[in-house]
């Protein structure tokens, strides 16, 4: 784990420059929402094989809301830290029973899972550019924001110099 970062547009250019993976943001920011932090594991041999991307903003049940989203290859278990449940992946994830939400994931319909994890949060899971993608959001109630035209786009296609808003570090990341 490579340590947190401050967000800044030349922070997550780097990030998206260096790594082997999506560095997922729902773009554009849902109304209200900051970028709040990045995160990668990895070195600089490999390049990132996984991504956090936090952000910030109104819950849409009231109150502030807190995004993780995190990009990894199987194995690496950033996802599953965050979403507070044991081993590195999301175990069991069955195709048999139906998506519980259905967003964009680099301009693919992406089907996510919802997993059962701490109570304080909501978490879910699902496979894109042959990555996990993992959603956890604080307060439980802030899943909602993955019902109405959820779009995440991978920084790595992103233009240079794209602007995106920043606020103060999460402290999602530390926990």
């Amino acid at each position: 784990m490579q340590p947190i970062v401050q967000p800044t547009g030349e922070q997550l250019h780097s990030l998206s420059t260096h790594s082997g993976v999506p560095v997922w943001l729902p773009w554009p920011l849902p109304r209200g929402w900051l970028l709040t932090g990045l995160a990668s594991a990895g070195d600089e041999r490999t390049g990132a094989r996984a991504t956090a991307v936090a952000c910030s903003g109104p819950s849409p049940m009231g109150g502030v809301g807190d995004l993780v989203l995190v990009a990894e290859e199987p194995g690496v278990g950033m996802g599953a830290r965050f979403a507070g449940i044991e081993g590195p992946d999301p175990g069991s994830v069955s195709d048999l029973r139906a998506a519980d939400a259905k967003i964009s994931a680099a301009g693919h319909p992406t089907a996510m899972w919802a997993l059962e994890a701490a109570p304080d949060r909501a978490v879910y899971v699902g496979e894109a550019l042959g990555c996990w993608v993992w959603a956890v959001l604080w307060p439980e109630t802030a899943g909602f924001l993955l019902i109405d035209d959820f779009v995440l786009n991978d920084l790595r296609d992103a233009p240079s110099g794209l602007d995106v808003p920043c606020g103060a570090l999460s402290p999602r990341l530390a926990g």
